[in-house]
C-alpha cells in the first residue's frame, strides 16, 4: 500500500521542511503560524494525515512503517527532492519519527513538537491493541452520551485537568470528529519506535534533533517526552511557556532564531 497523502505548499524558502499535524487538524491550518518566521527559509509541504483534511476519506487500514516509507519515497521522487528537514506536531510526530526512522541519511534536521509516539499512555495501548479494549473505545466514541459524563467526572475528581477537558470537549463534539479520533488511534498504532535506537541513528547520520515541549501543555505533558530527551543535548530540548494549541507557533519563532 502506498499511502500519498495529499499535501499543501507553504512558503518559498531554497530548503525542504515536511510537516505533519495534529490530531482533527490538517496540514494548512496546523503550520500557517510556521510561514511569516520560516516561509523564506522553507516551502513547506504540510500533509494531511489520513482521515484529516483533503485526506478525510483514506482507506480505513492499519498504517505499516514500511506503506509510510513508500508513501514517502513516492513522494520525494516526485517532487525531486534529495535532502530536507522534519516537523511534526502531537499525532504527526509520529509520522515525523517515522520519516526520520526511514531517511535518516536524507535529513538534516527534526523538530518535534509535543510529539506522539517517544512514549505510550496505557491508555492508549489499551484502547488500541486489545481487541475487547478497542471495541469498546469505537462504542463510546458512538455513544457521547455515556462518554461526555465520565469526561466530566473526571474532571471532578481530579483525574483530568480543566484544559484537558475542555480540549476533549472540542475535539470529539460531533460525530465526524469522533470518528477522526478513533480512526486515527487504531490505525496509528503501529507506528512505534525504540527512542534510543532512532536517537542513536540521527546522531550516526548528522541529523540534528530538536525536541520542543509546552510548560502548560495539560495534553501532552513534558514527561511524556522525556525519554527522548534525556538522550539530547541540553540545548537541543526546548520547554516553551506555552499550552498545546499554540505550540506550533511559539516553536515556529524559536526555530527562525536557528537561521538568523
Amino acid at each position: 500500500m502506498t499511502l500519498l497523502p495529499p499535501y499543501t505548499k507553504l512558503g518559498s524558502g531554497p530548503n525542504i521542511l515536511l510537516a505533519f499535524h495534529g490530531i482533527g487538524q490538517d496540514g494548512p491550518s496546523c503550520f500557517a503560524p510556521v510561514l511569516k518566521p520560516l516561509g523564506s527559509h522553507y516551502t513547506i509541504y504540510a500533509f494531511d494525515l489520513p482521515f484529516h483534511g483533503h485526506n478525510s476519506n483514506a482507506p480505513f487500514e492499519v498504517i505499516s512503517k514500511t506503506a509510510w516509507k513508500e508513501s514517502i519515497q513516492s513522494f520525494l521522487t516526485q517532487n525531486n527532492i534529495t535532502r530536507f528537514d522534519v516537523t511534526g506536531f502531537s499525532i504527526g510526530g509520529r509520522f515525523a519519527l517515522a520519516t526520520l526512522e526511514a531517511f535518516p541519511e536524507r535529513i538534516d534536521n527534526a523538530f518535534l513538537i509535543a510529539p506522539d509516539g517517544v512514549s505510550e499512555h496505557p491508555m492508549y495501548a489499551l484502547a488500541t491493541r486489545i481487541p475487547p479494549a478497542r471495541w469498546i473505545y469505537g462504542w463510546l466514541m458512538r455513544h457521547p452520551e455515556v462518554f461526555f459524563p465520565g469526561v466530566r467526572v473526571a474532571r471532578t475528581l481530579k483525574l483530568a485537568s480543566k484544559s484537558l477537558v475542555r480540549f476533549t470537549q472540542q475535539v470529539l463534539n460531533t460525530p465526524e470528529k469522533r470518528q477522526t479520533i478513533y480512526r486515527s488511534w487504531v490505525a496509528f498504532r503501529d507506528l512505534r519506535f525504540d527512542i534510543p535506537k532512532l536517537a542513536k541513528t540521527a546522531k550516526t547520520n548528522g541529523v540534528t534533533i530538536y525536541l520542543f515541549a509546552g510548560v502548560y501543555d495539560s495534553l501532552l505533558k513534558p514527561k511524556a517526552v522525556r525519554p527522548l530527551a534525556a538522550l539530547l543535548p541540553e540545548n537541543q530540548y526546548i520547554e516553551l511557556k506555552s499550552g498545546h494549541t499554540r505550540l506550533v507557533e511559539h516553536s515556529a519563532t524559536w526555530i527562525c532564531t536557528l537561521f538568523k
